[in-house]
């Protein structure tokens, strides 16, 4: 079997001449992806490189290459990953809502635990957001992802108070995971009882 840049185990598909198909990895692509989020948990978006992440991955480092264009695809399919997770949570709970009154409930719950739970989830939103604010390329991911919590938000609330409890929870939930002192519960279930009567 011949060697590519790719590594022993790549073929030329006979359909699509030029086009490599992998015969023995063939989640290769979903590994590298899952791996630069892991790069960028510990070194942050500007400490991640090709070298770092295939090493990361346990792959050769032309596998880099082969499956992306450049780093900008690489960080755009980790971070569209990252962020449709977070989504599909944040969407879960609220679906589960009967009502205004569970979904206000299920509000205090995203953002005492389920949105950003861990060290991992708050680094990644932060290194999102830092690349979106510094370059407009990334800024559709975190505007599709804004669009689907106020949509969420909109099975139970109007578009503007779902648009200020989405702000809301954006903002207690990085509080929450950068505060040093120990976050007091009731002040995220006033906060959401004061946006929520307002909107009345």
């Amino acid at each position: 079997m011949p060697e590519t840049a790719d590594g022993p185990g790549t073929t030329e598909d006979p359909a699509a001449p030029g086009r490599r198909t992998r015969r023995n990895d063939p989640e290769r692509r979903d590994r590298i992806i899952d791996a630069c989020l892991d790069v960028i948990v510990e070194r942050g978006v500007a400490g991640a490189s090709h070298r770092k992440i295939a090493e990361a991955a346990g792959v050769p480092l032309g596998s880099m290459t082969y499956h992306f264009d450049g780093m900008n695809e690489l960080l755009r399919e980790a971070f569209h990953r990252f962020a449709l997770g977070v989504s599909d949570r944040f969407e879960r709970r609220m679906a589960e809502a009967a009502d205004a009154q569970e979904a206000a409930a299920a509000v205090v719950a995203l953002v005492t635990g389920d949105v950003l739970a861990t060290r991992r989830d708050l680094v990644l939103t932060s290194e999102l957001y830092t690349l979106a604010a510094r370059e407009p390329e990334f800024r559709d991911l975190t505007n599709r992802w804004m669009a689907r919590s106020r949509a969420a938000l909109g099975r139970h609330f109007d578009p503007v108070t779902a648009t200020m409890l989405d702000a809301l929870i954006e903002g207690l939930t990085l509080h929450r995971g950068l505060d040093t002192d120990p976050y007091d519960a009731a002040v995220v279930v006033e906060a959401v009882e004061r946006i929520v009567r307002s909107g009345d």
